[in-house]
């Protein structure tokens, strides 16, 4: 057991890997490759309390700590890194939010069906005109006395295509006043919703999606936290999202690293096995040494988060950046060892190549998160 962890955290390991070879991997292909979208597995997920396990149990999660969370999500990406990029939208950005924020009226209403996998919701942040800039967003929320009317149009929205809810969020001050002009609402889909479905060379299950308001009205009860304080809210969570993200980076390189490792301890070469080269040793030992410094630096962020340390902020960047870098190096690594063999749609690794390139992408991309880590250098 990993000394950063806990009892709780190594059984709650291996009920997460038993549903995850039982149940994900057989249609992992189905998933990543012919881009299905999970549903049925969040179902599933839901009802052992493995899709939010940080939420309490009286709305069906387990009532574990961020641990628990980044373990569920680093053992399902082993498998589907779409499914674990899903599983870690709805079960830290979107149900960590409305459990810190929302009314009681949205938590009576949603949380359980959320927690439970019941319903499906998307944070919707990213919009055409301004991805890394959440600041200019021009989606617009017009108070009109008790409820909210919001036009506008994200973009890159995961699970947008198939979702019951949407965390949007949305202008409630001038443009000039940037990020402190924003409040998040909670928007039940309806004729009001515009869906259209984006194609991406990874995660392609995931339900990736444009995703427009048209005169969209909710009540105020619908909003999620203070008038024109969304976009802490949204920064607050994409803490625990870039710390999950780092989790997904840790699973698929370490499913590279075995595929890699069998690969080579089985074809033989030369007239012995391809592992006795030492060249292939020098990648196998480069491979593990990348995943066991990103273990401990995941393990590490999220204890920080656990004991409420306020350099979680900027462990979460760091983490995000060398985990999803660590998932790109090592799956490469691991395509290399096995050659073509490895280029094959045969084996997971030309999947696993494809999502690790996206985690360098989405939940902030490595070039902003290093931004942001810069500013936080000092500090």
């Amino acid at each position: 057991m990993h000394p950063l962890l806990e009892e709780v955290h190594e059984l709650l390991r291996r009920s997460t890997v038993e549903f995850a070879e039982a149940r994900i991997e057989p249609s992992a292909r189905d998933i990543e490759v012919k881009g299905e979208y999970p549903r049925g597995l969040l179902r599933e997920l839901g009802k052992l309390g493995l899709l939010a396990p940080m939420a309490p149990p009286e709305y069906g999660g387990g009532g574990l700590d961020f641990r628990g969370e980044v373990i569920v999500i680093e053992e399902v990406a082993k498998h589907s890194p779409t499914l674990a990029t899903v599983m870690e939208v709805q079960g830290a950005l979107i149900i960590d939010s409305l459990l810190k924020h929302a009314s009681g009226v949205v938590k009576e209403r949603f949380l359980e069906g959320l927690v439970k996998g019941e319903l499906i919701a998307s944070f919707a942040l990213t919009e055409p005109c301004c991805g890394s800039d959440a600041g200019a967003i021009e989606t617009q929320a017009t108070d009109r006395g008790g409820e909210w009317v919001i036009n506008g149009r994200k973009t890159w929205v995961t699970s947008g295509q198939y979702a019951d809810l949407y965390l949007v969020f949305a202008r409630t001050g001038g443009i000039e006043e940037r990020h402190r002009g924003i409040t998040a609402f909670l928007v039940p889909r309806g004729s009001c919703v515009e869906v259209n479905h984006l194609e991406a060379m990874g995660i392609r299950g995931g339900g990736t999606a444009e995703v427009a308001f048209r005169d969209c009205s909710v009540p105020d009860e619908y909003r999620i936290g203070e008038v024109n304080r969304g976009f802490y809210l949204a920064m607050e969570e994409l803490n625990l999202g870039r710390t999950c993200v780092g989790a997904i980076g840790l699973g698929i390189a370490e499913r590279a690293l075995t595929e890699a490792y069998n690969y080579a301890h089985g074809r033989r070469i030369y007239g012995g096995l391809l592992a006795q080269l030492g060249v292939i040793q020098n990648y196998l030992a480069q491979m593990y040494a990348q995943v066991e410094a990103l273990r401990s630096l995941l393990y590490t962020t999220a204890l920080m988060r656990d004991r409420g340390l306020g350099e979680f902020t900027k462990y979460a960047q760091v983490v995000k950046f060398i985990g999803t870098s660590t998932a790109v190096n090592v799956t490469k690594l691991a395509i290399q060892v096995m050659g073509a063999v490895g280029l094959s749609t045969e084996t997971p690794l030309e999947y696993l190549y494809r999502d690790a390139k996206v985690t360098e992408v989405y939940e902030g991309a490595n070039e902003v998160v290093l931004y942001s880590l810069f500013k936080m250098m000092g500090k």
